[in-house]
Parts: structure tokens; sequence; C-alpha cells
């Protein structure tokens, strides 16, 4: 068990503090709003009604020692900023901000924030992807330029061993992983013997790039 702490308490914050509770981790769930700590008060370990732009508070509640926690305070860029600098300054070993735009994040970047949320335009990436390669149904940014892409095989893949494929030499991709959706088999590191079949879930790991050329070549 992992403990959490959301600060802020909208849509978002309410949705990942419960589902973290869910899942079985301790959470603590902080916002300056009665109404909304009231809301979520039996879905999480702890609900507190307090302003968590407050480093003496954060540390007397014992937030520092927290796995991580996600600053989730709406339009209020400015406490979100406040937060993460505390956060950072308690020694949270990762903090995760929802950001309002670009140069909000830049912002919190600069000040402490291990993680970047941008909820607009992650949903809005991932629905243009799905609408443009709809062979691809996941999709993971990592580093620069690197993701990690769960895809239905290629027509010029099936029938085919990743041996064959030379996925790693021409294409500077790796399958990490693969499922049979028909069996529901699930094996990591995939043998180079193995030959893809309509029903197996690709999961590689490469330049985004890259993955595409190899997907549509």
């Amino acid at each position: 068990m992992k403990r959490f702490c959301v600060i802020g308490l909208g849509n978002f914050g309410y949705h990942v503090a419960r589902s973290l509770f869910e899942d079985g981790h301790e959470v603590v769930a902080i916002d300056m709003k009665q109404s909304k700590v009231q809301r979520i008060h039996e879905q999480v370990s702890y609900a507190i009604f307090a302003d968590a732009a407050n480093k003496e508070f954060l540390e007397g509640q014992g937030i520092g020692d927290m796995d991580a926690v996600i600053v989730s305070t709406g339009d209020r860029s400015h406490l979100s900023t406040l937060i993460t600098l505390y956060l950072k300054e308690l020694n949270v070993p990762r903090i995760l901000v929802k950001v309002n735009d670009e140069d909000h994040g830049q912002i919190v970047k600069k000040v402490g924030a291990t993680d970047i949320i941008f909820p607009e335009k992650d949903m809005a990436e991932k629905t243009a992807l799905s609408l443009s390669r709809p062979n691809i149904l996941d999709f993971i940014p990592l580093a620069e330029e690197y993701s990690i892409t769960e895809t239905a095989p290629p027509a010029h893949f099936v029938g085919k061993s990743l041996l064959d494929l030379h996925l790693r030499k021409d294409y500077d991709i790796t399958v990490i992983a693969i499922k049979d959706v028909l069996t529901g088999q699930f094996f990591t590191l995939p043998p180079a013997s193995h030959v893809i079949k309509n029903s197996d879930m690709l999961v590689i790991i490469g330049k985004t790039e890259d993955i595409e050329r190899a997907c549509n070549n």
C-alpha cells in the first residue's frame, strides 16, 4: 500500500483520489471548500478542509512522507505553483500537477513538479491519434520523441516472426510484450521466433516516428 495526497477536489482531483483509494492505497484529500471535502470524506482515508498553500500545515500533516502528491487546484495557477514549491521543499519524491496551459506547466516544472498533467491536451492528442491511426489502441508518451504504443498488428506483420520483421535492425524499435486477445495469453519480451497472428496485440517501445514508420510501411 502506498500513501498519496490529492490537493484540490474538483472533478479531476475527486476521481483521482477515489480511484487510488479504491485501489487499496491510503489517500489524504485536501480542499479549501467544505462541500468538496464532505463529498469525498467517505471515499478516502482522510478528507481535510484546509488551505494547502501553507508549508507549516503541509508539514504538520506529514505530507512530506507521501509517495506522491497530486495538485489539482483548477484555475488557481498561483496556488498550484506555491503548493508545488512547498512540496519540493518538503522533499516529496513525486509531485504531479494538473496545469491549465503550457506556460503554467513550465512554471511548475521549474519550482519542483516531477510530472505535468494537461488533461485537455492529453485527451485531444489521444482522440486525434485514434482517428488518424485506428490500429493504435493506446499511446503513452515517454521522453521527448519516444513512446510506448499498443497496436493491432499491421497486415504486413501477420504471418511473420519477429526475427523476420527485423524491427530492431530496420526501425530501432522493440516489441516488449504481446497479448493474444483470443486466449488471453500475455507474455513480455517475446522470443524472436514468435510468429505474429491477427489476434496478437503488440506493445512496442521506440521513437514515435519509427513506430509509425514500421506500422505503416
